[in-house]
């Protein structure tokens, strides 16, 4: 027999770089709405930051904290109602638009059962504020802040489903119109709440809850509207008729929603306990910290919303069946998102001094708050590189491994060093950012050797 000539790996070369280029287009369109969606709700977060600021570190440290307390329950909910995207995905691509609808409806009972609870366990925001020695002088304003905020816990779950179900149908621009018009309406909303206009009263930080659980609700009814009146909902019957819970519905959903909750909220913890240390280290380190993570979360969006794009486009992929092509997508998602990260390092690196300056005019709070950036800048390669692997084993709707992997990354690695080194040995805000760089990187390692596993077992070899 003949042996196969040398150049004919050449087509095969071809091939894969034109099916990578295809995925990266793919994921880019569907991401591009996204990340403007996700821009506008972090930008929401931006304002409560910048706004607040102009009231004084006081109500800063307040939107600080009471928002370290708030993210904890949020990414409960967000991160189960989640799960419906790469559910959709699989179900749409593979022809079953009868599921389609099942899942939205089901979706619906689960999103009013997390909002009982959640709203409960904010309820209980001023005894954990103090039982961990947070500033007296911050707790008041920050629990208030947490009720007001509690309040739109249903409204955004609500809005959350619809977004999930829309975007596993790769519609990602009805989100971008959405949170564009979210964004609009909390800035206004802050400064009546805030600051007292219109004939509001002047609430100072807890206006800022207030505005953005009404925010919340506004977002919800425009998403509702828009999937009830739009032809492109039809085929899937998403409100065709009352549905009770159906325990195989939920339970699968859940079986995917509560370990990719869980990830979330091992992250989001973590970052919430760092501020929490902060909080015992004084006002001017809080706001500092505040402004640190406030900025990285800003620019977080983008990788955030590429993962998310990953996610619905692999999901496509197995759905139709084509498992190699999955795998790839899997690939050119994570490197797409590690790339924006290495921008986002570049310009911290470049930048940290003009940025803190922006947020204050506290000199010691802009001098600390530059230091913290530049650190944000080291792990924000190792975040691109986590969130990127994260989406695309969400797309294979993986998420049992990923949750010990980050729970173990966070809280065995990450916790242990930021609170050793910070506090115990009194290294302050820098140490505690090391730690949470350390968690970081171990994360990002052992997700992508995670999905270097869990694709390839799909792939046949040859």
């Amino acid at each position: 027999m003949q042996a196969a000539p040398p150049f004919q790996t050449e087509p095969l070369a071809n091939e894969r770089s034109r099916g990578a280029r295809l995925d990266a287009r793919a994921i880019l369109r569907l991401g591009l709405p996204l990340l403007v969606a996700n821009l506008a709700v972090a930008g929401m977060s931006l304002a409560d930051t910048l706004m607040s600021g102009q009231l004084g570190a006081g109500a800063l440290a307040a939107v600080a904290v009471g928002s370290s307390y708030y993210a904890v329950f949020l990414v409960i909910g967000l991160g189960t109602m989640t799960a419906l995207s790469p559910l959709v995905a699989h179900a749409y691509a593979g022809g079953r638009t009868a599921l389609v609808g099942a899942y939205a409806r089901q979706g619906a009972w689960i999103g009013a059962g997390l909002a009982v609870l959640l709203v409960l366990g904010l309820a209980a925001v001023r005894p954990v504020l103090t039982l961990i020695g947070t500033d007296p002088r911050v707790v008041p304003a920050a629990a208030g802040y947490v009720h007001a905020i509690s309040f739109g816990i249903p409204g955004l779950l609500g809005f959350q489903a619809l977004r999930a179900v829309s975007e596993g149908l790769g519609r990602t621009r009805p989100m971008m119109v959405v949170a564009l018009i979210g964004l609009a309406a909390n800035i206004v909303g802050n400064w009546m709440f805030m600051y007292g206009r219109c004939g509001m009263p002047a609430l100072g930080a807890v206006g800022t809850g207030v505005a953005t659980a009404l925010v919340q609700w506004v977002m919800f009814a425009c998403m509702l509207r828009h999937v009830r009146r739009h032809r492109a909902y039809r085929p899937y019957a998403l409100f065709a008729r009352a549905e009770g819970p159906d325990r195989r519905r939920i339970g699968e959903i859940l079986g995917l929603g509560i370990p990719i909750g869980g990830s979330m909220v091992a992250e989001s913890a973590l970052f919430s306990a760092a501020g929490l240390m902060m909080g015992t280290l004084g006002e001017t380190t809080v706001a500092a910290h505040q402004i640190a993570l406030n900025y990285v979360a800003f620019m977080f969006m983008a990788p955030v919303s590429l993962h998310s794009a990953t996610t619905i486009h692999v999901g496509h992929a197995l759905g139709r069946g084509a498992r190699a092509a999955a795998r790839r997508a899997g690939f050119v998602g994570i490197g797409l998102c590690v790339l924006l990260m290495l921008l986002s390092a570049l310009v911290l690196a470049v930048a940290a001094a003009d940025i803190a300056a922006l947020y204050t005019q506290d000199a010691a709070v802009r001098a600390l708050a530059a230091r913290l950036l530049l650190l944000a800048g080291v792990f924000q390669v190792s975040d691109g590189l986590q969130v990127g692997a994260m989406g695309a084993l969400r797309g294979f709707k993986d998420a049992r491994w990923p949750l010990g992997i980050t729970v173990t990354a966070y809280w065995a690695i990450g916790f242990p060093l930021a609170f050793w080194g910070g506090i115990v040995q009194g290294g302050g805000p820098a140490s505690v950012w090391w730690g949470l760089i350390a968690g970081l990187s171990a994360s990002a390692v052992l997700l992508n050797l995670r999905y270097l596993v869990v694709s390839g077992r799909l792939v046949p070899a040859g």
